[in-house]
């Protein structure tokens, strides 16, 4: 009998964003969500993930998700909800490279 893998099972709870195709720059990520930015500091009205991913695009075990306005969802997710998101990998404020979201979906 084979064991089911956690991060497969919760791969399975959210819609996968994907990337466009011919999108070489372009990554996709799902995990939960352990911090939210909710008031970006400059102004323009985006939205801040980190989620756990194994991947970690951020950190180990870490991925920072920045999604625009027009993307942001309502009402906004919280630590433990889980996300996926599809986009390119860019260097944040900070340096830190994360996922500029094209998609992004939110589990119910």
């Amino acid at each position: 009998m084979q064991r089911e893998v956690p991060q497969m099972r919760e791969r399975m709870m959210v819609a996968p964003s994907h990337c466009p195709p011919g999108h070489p720059a372009c990554r996709e990520a799902v995990g939960r969500i352990v911090y939210v930015e909710r008031v970006d500091p400059d102004g323009d009205g985006d939205a801040h993930f980190v989620i756990r991913d194994p991947q970690g695009i951020t950190l180990p075990g870490l991925t920072a998700i920045d999604v625009r306005a027009g993307l942001r969802p309502q009402p906004l997710p919280g630590p433990g909800d889980l996300i996926s998101a599809a986009g390119p990998v860019q260097t944040g404020s900070y340096g830190q490279s994360q996922i500029h979201a094209l998609e992004l979906d939110v589990a119910e």
